[in-house]
């Protein structure tokens, strides 16, 4: 791909080579107020105001400015600032301040003054055995936790007394400083420290909280696990964090769930796999054997001429659905055991059985409903 080829900083701003110091800052001034993306919607606004803020930022230094004029783009590139210029201004704040300077108004629409902040998220770590992760649980949990001061309902205040305007911000919630820039006055604007950007403070502090408005609590809550959650899952809710400083709102709980692997069963998503070991007669003449299921014992027919390593999967025995109705399906994988030890007696019987087969051929396996399951994941 062709690099995008720059044009020249002159033809940029508009400008011939003579250009005095006083006409570049003029001819800036106007194309960046024109150009800047708070007030031009155009796609390409943002570019071209990148593109002016560089040629500016070399013509307007007497030291590049003649580097440039005899090299051109070569003699400057990695000099100075970058392409988009007045380093600090992440994504162009701060540009709605050089604006008030401008226009005489406010680039922001408004203060900053703000009501009080909503309280911190909380989390809390639940242990939940496969059983209850499976059918669903209520349980209580118990933490400590910030909460609003009975004596002054959280604002901080004496009772009867009320917050007062902040003598740094009057107020605003913000302060605001004027400083020079290329522009002329630069407004920088910042939240205030003393209010936190609240606009109000305590002035007569409560004798119970000391003017913090927060007191820490036991909480005890009931949160109902649903039946088919998964290890790491999480559960929010509204309202049981900690509560905001001077009156602000409580956050939010989340209830992260740690689920025990089982004894018995291996979970993939909603499905559950049993490994159903037989002896190799149960495995070539069938037999009825009972294995366990989530809901307790139950009577399986195993075909005769079973391979080891044959899945059977049972529809709907496995893990409920936690978002739907349905379940989904328990897979029994047969594996027939040969003994490492045999008495005379079944020794015996092997080796008559062993002069009435032939070598047997392996038979084709295709793969079990679990790999194909997995695969099905990891793709």
């Amino acid at each position: 791909m062709m690099a995008t080829q720059q044009r020249d900083y002159y033809e940029v701003l508009g400008v011939d080579r003579a250009a005095s110091p006083q006409d570049l800052k003029k001819a800036y001034r106007r194309l960046a107020m024109e150009y800047h993306p708070d007030r031009n919607p155009s796609p390409d606004a943002a570019e071209r105001f990148k593109e002016i803020n560089r040629a500016y930022e070399v013509l307007s230094d007497p030291e590049k400015r003649p580097i440039y004029d005899r090299f051109g783009h070569a003699g400057v590139e990695g000099a100075g600032a970058g392409p988009q210029g007045f380093e600090g201004f992440s994504n162009f704040e701060g540009f709605g301040d050089i604006f008030d300077a401008f226009f005489g108004g406010n680039g922001r629409r408004g203060g900053r003054r703000r009501g009080p902040a909503r309280g911190a998220d909380l989390r809390y770590n639940l242990h939940l055995t496969f059983e209850e992760a499976v059918f669903g649980v209520e349980k209580e949990i118990e933490f400590n936790r910030p909460e609003r001061c009975d004596r002054c309902d959280g604002r901080g205040t004496e009772p009867g007394t009320d917050l007062a305007t902040c003598p740094d911000c009057n107020g605003a919630g913000e302060i605001r400083r004027a400083q020079q820039s290329i522009f002329g006055q630069f407004v920088n604007v910042a939240t205030c420290p003393r209010c936190q950007g609240n606009g109000r403070v305590v002035q007569d502090p409560c004798t119970q909280c000391r003017g913090i408005g927060l007191q820490k609590k036991t909480r005890r809550i009931s949160v109902k696990v649903p039946a088919g959650v998964e290890d790491g899952a999480q559960i929010r809710l509204s309202g049981e964090g900690e509560a905001g400083a001077h009156g602000g709102d409580y956050g939010n709980l989340s209830v992260v769930l740690s689920v025990a692997p089982s004894p018995i069963f291996e979970r993939v998503e909603d499905h559950i796999l049993y490994d159903l070991p037989v002896n190799i007669a149960q495995a070539a003449l069938g037999a009825r054997v009972s294995i366990p299921s989530l809901e307790g014992e139950m009577e399986f027919e195993i075909p005769a001429g079973t391979q080891s390593g044959e899945d059977f999967v049972l529809r709907s025995k496995g893990i409920p659905h936690l978002r739907g109705s349905g379940r989904g399906d328990m897979v029994v994988r047969v594996h027939a055991v040969v003994p490492e030890e045999l008495s005379d007696e079944q020794r015996d019987l092997l080796e008559q059985l062993a002069r009435t087969m032939d070598t047997p051929v392996l038979p084709k396996k295709g793969r079990g409903f679990f790999e194909r399951l997995r695969d099905a994941v990891a793709g």
